[in-house]
């Protein structure tokens, strides 16, 4: 789960879709729709507005033929993983193992004094299976031998890591809330690097028999074992015309070029490249630097920027007295080699920025690049591709002599939704070409933002400095766009000035290897971003929780989609709909739009996943509004295409019953899917998300991420043991053996198999 999620940094002037969309409902001119597709009719065709307390329009079913092959999981609150009959759930690895034989086996008591950095990571999250040739370069189709990387997230329950919990600093050790008293007391240095080197990226080989199909188990002893940590070097990278103003914004008392930054830090959602390299996606990185009571930054460029980054103390007065943070610049214990611990207190305490770490929050943020099937290839951070909290990056089907697009999600509410097209056309011979590749594909090319339009359809923007929207930008005090590497490391500003739109938290994205269409799960929004007379188009509803865990605003969230036009990467126009609406099943039908039921219903998509082998659309979910009546889930979806549903009308009715006509919100939604299409198919254990998923290209085995089981176990206080809210994996819950020392809840990664041998989902 993302830390500090609940809050928000854009403090721009730019719209919702509700500006334009009232101003299309007052003009009868302009209520037709500019766009083609079944279903869609125009506004005429529909009932009048005023006076009507409910408007709904009729949206068409799309086709009830069972295309799933298992029955709907019901939904649970039990500490088990929940599966279809006919399924058979084993561990690959969790939190702590060992990726080398010389490293000790997990205790799951806390008691491990090594430095992680051989260990598999916590928070399982986006992740991706790598086969490798008898070369050993990537291979795209399926060998004997294979590799997983895996995404790790963040160190939000890193009590559980420790003996008794975080043992100073007055740390109540519950999701990045601590206020500690870093000033006057130095954490134990061996807890921090735990806590620093349980983030990044896990790669290990995977076991596989003579046919190439996984046996459930990882390769102990494997050469390519490895971790991508938060103190590994990467190289930092983009285009060359701008690539020195760029590595000017890098320059640290580390690398005083700014040709190197170190490590990646809270990877969440993914992506892969057609080449066959990895992008770590740098999401909610914001909240690990620290600066101690009294100290300043004389930047007020950097000062406007950390504060629509969200960067934990943007400047501290000379009367405050707490920092927000782990605390990881305080150890004292343990010497601070190649400052592994003083890079993380960013005020400006030398002469220049080569002198201290001012400028280390700008080298987090961005794609890293990774090769899994290299052990020897240095990761590499991709400035172009923007600088926000990378969701995932998920790459257009590839075309042969055309430009790739990666489509991209900024994950906090009101933030925008992004796409990269590169300046290279794509050439199957670059298959297997590694780091070289990246730089070919990666290192050059245009950075857009999405504007999304009351007509159901949108404009993608370039983010360029000879835009006059950019180079007057005013919008925050003592930030002016110089150059184009500005952008680059101050995306959302440059955002923010071309007027992008403000979406309900964008997370992952996925394409549908079908059609080509782009989907990406908006997860919530809370009321104070979210009321009836501000919802819009794209992010439609606004109601009151009816069992309160949420409040108001769009706690459920919904899925968009876009077709780009004429189905092409570098297409500057695109049509959208929504595909499908969270909801409770018993909501009323203007909170219920999409007419779950007890078999479907869902909350808080998150993640998205498209099989290139059954076409299946799967969602996940990472939910606090519904788990009074279920744990986070998994869910298998059979989309149509934008266009299939048609235009529809909201009537945001609050619980309390008040409504209006100025509440109604015109939006473009899809067919509705039906348990045919959509139902549950895998329900997590207490206090877990499910995040992150992918397969064998025979659709056979497929991998599946469980994040942060327990994770509302409170820190330990002055109590003698934990309380735990979920003792999973070791319980066995729902696997075929329990995995691992009992106790103490952890993040782990799934595999699932059908017993009969066949494609999963089918």
């Amino acid at each position: 789960m993302p830390i500090n999620d609940d809050q928000s940094f854009n403090n721009s002037s730019n719209p919702h879709f509700q500006d334009v969309l009232k101003e299309a409902l007052k003009n009868p001119s302009r209520r037709n729709i500019l766009r083609g597709g079944l279903g869609l009719a125009s506004m005429m065709a529909l009932p009048m507005l005023p006076g009507c307390g409910s408007i709904a329009s009729s949206l068409p079913e799309l086709s009830t033929a069972n295309v799933l092959g298992f029955n709907a999981v019901t939904k649970s609150i039990l500490d088990q993983v929940t599966v279809p009959a006919g399924y058979t759930v084993r561990v690959l690895h969790a939190t702590g193992d060992r990726l080398a034989p010389s490293v000790p086996a997990y205790s799951n008591l806390g008691l491990e004094t090594d430095d992680w950095s051989m260990r598999v990571g916590d928070h399982h999250d986006g992740m991706d299976i790598f086969y490798i040739d008898s070369n050993g370069r990537y291979s795209a189709t399926a060998t004997n031998r294979a590799v997983l990387a895996v995404n790790h997230e963040s160190s939000a329950d890193s009590h559980l890591l420790h003996p008794k919990g975080q043992t100073s600093g007055g740390v109540n050790g519950k999701r990045f809330s601590q206020f500690g008293d870093w000033d006057v007391k130095a954490r134990p240095g061996l807890e921090v690097l735990k806590e620093i080197n349980l983030h990044g990226i896990s790669v290990a080989e995977i076991t596989l028999d003579s046919s190439g199909k996984p046996t459930g188990g990882y390769v102990l002893d494997s050469a390519l074992n490895r971790r991508i940590t938060p103190q590994t070097v990467a190289d930092v990278q983009g285009p060359a015309a701008h690539l020195s103003d760029i590595r000017a914004m890098f320059v640290t008392r580390f690398d005083t070029t700014g040709a190197t930054s170190r490590g990646t830090l809270n990877n969440c959602g993914h992506g892969i490249t057609p080449w066959g390299t990895y992008l770590g996606c740098e999401e909610n990185w914001a909240v690990y630097f620290n600066m101690p009571t009294g100290t300043t930054l004389p930047d007020a460029k950097i000062i406007a920027s950390r504060k629509r980054y969200g960067v934990s103390n943007a400047v501290l007065s000379s009367t405050a007295t707490t920092g927000l943070g782990q605390g990881w610049y305080t150890p004292t214990d343990l010497p601070d080699t190649d400052s592994r611990f003083s890079r993380w207190n960013v005020a400006a305490t030398g002469a220049t920025a080569a002198a201290d770490f001012r400028n280390e929050p700008h080298t987090f943020g961005y794609n890293v690049e990774v090769d899994p099937v290299n052990p020897s290839a240095r990761p590499a951070k991709r400035t172009a591709m923007g600088r926000f909290a990378h969701e995932a990056a998920v790459c257009s089907i590839p075309v042969v002599g055309k430009p790739l697009a990666f489509y991209m999600g900024c994950d906090s509410r009101n933030e925008y939704i992004y796409k990269f097209v590169t300046a290279q056309n794509w050439s199957a011979a670059d298959i297997g070409g590694g780091m070289a590749a990246g730089n070919k594909y990666l290192n050059e090319g245009k950075l857009y933002v999405a504007k999304f339009n009351s007509n159901g359809a949108g404009e993608w923007i370039e983010l360029s400095i000879n835009n006059p929207l950019i180079k007057s930008y005013a919008g925050a005090a003592g930030f002016t766009f110089t150059t184009q590497a500005d952008i680059y490391v101050h995306t959302r500003l440059a955002a923010d000035a071309v007027g992008a739109t403000k979406m309900d938290r964008p997370e992952w994205g996925a394409v549908n290897y079908a059609n080509g269409e782009v989907y990406f799960a908006l997860t919530n929004n809370s009321s104070s971003n979210r009321t009836p007379a501000s919802a819009d188009g794209a992010n439609p509803r606004s109601f009151n929780d009816a069992d309160g865990k949420k409040g108001s605003g769009n706690p459920n969230g919904h899925i968009i989609r876009f077709k780009e036009q004429d189905n092409l990467a570098t297409a500057t126009g695109f049509n959208w709909d929504i595909f499908v609406f969270g909801a409770e099943e018993d909501m009323p039908a203007n909170v219920n739009v999409s007419k779950l039921t007890a078999n479907n219903s869902f909350s808080s998509p998150d993640g998205l996943w498209f099989s290139k082998s059954t076409g299946i659309c799967w969602i996940q979910t990472d939910d606090g509004a519904f788990t009074d009546e279920t744990n986070c889930m998994l869910l298998a979806s059979v989309p149509g295409k934008v266009g299939d549903g048609g235009e529809f009308y909201i009537d945001n009715t609050l619980v309390s019953g008040t409504s209006s006509s100025n509440n109604v919100t015109r939006t473009f939604i899809g067919g509705i899917l039906g348990e045919s299409r959509l139902r549950r198919f895998l329900v997590a254990p207490k206090g877990a998300e499910v995040t992150g998923m992918t397969e064998t290209p025979d659709g056979k085995t497929v991998f599946v991420n469980i994040q942060h089981p327990g994770e509302n176990t409170p820190a330990i206080g002055t109590a003698a043991s934990f309380t735990l809210e979920s003792q999973w994996p070791g319980n066995g819950g729902g696997l075929t053996s329990a995995y691992g020392p009992a106790g103490r809840p952890r993040s782990a990664t799934l595999v699932i198999t059908k017993n009969d041998g066949g494609k999963i989902g089918l």
